[in-house]
């Protein structure tokens, strides 16, 4: 399924919507998205270090909101851009649960073609839907 970018949502950030058949490959397309607009060859990142991630929210949309930034915060704090290889997504009777396991690298721009740098997820129009397919997010970013 994949995601679009969509330019007609704002005018000073970068917005996209995802769509999959499930909240865990929704969850990964939407940073597949965000990390694509940062490096325009995410392919090429090696796996040099490791994060795991596991987060808790009562909400499907606040929990993909904290998984997007908490990847946007290595970025940040620690200079990595990391792929993720895998999401769970669990939900129980205190809201959802997320494991994932990500790998990259620091960002270097003698190896890596940087693209826009994303400062923030915002909650302006973020959203989490189910659909008859599955799963959409609609996402804007800061840049």
């Amino acid at each position: 399924m994949g995601y679009v970018i969509l330019e007609e949502l704002t005018r000073a950030d970068l917005a996209f919507r995802a769509e999959e058949p499930t909240l865990a490959a929704l969850f990964r397309t939407a940073w597949q998205a965000v990390l694509e607009i940062m490096l325009l060859k995410p392919a090429g990142l090696e796996a040099r270090e490791r994060r795991r991630i596991e987060l808790a929210n009562p909400a499907a949309d606040l929990l993909l909101f904290d998984f997007l930034s908490e990847l946007v915060y290595y970025k940040d704090a620690e200079g990595l851009l990391l792929a993720v290889e895998g999401v769970t997504v669990e939900q129980g009777p205190a809201g959802y649960r997320l494991k994932a396991e990500a790998a990259g690298e620091r960002a270097d721009p003698e190896r890596h073609e940087l693209g826009v740098d994303v400062k923030a997820v915002t909650l302006h129009r973020f959203a989490v839907e189910p659909t008859a397919a599955g799963w959409q997010a609609t996402v804007v970013l800061d840049v």
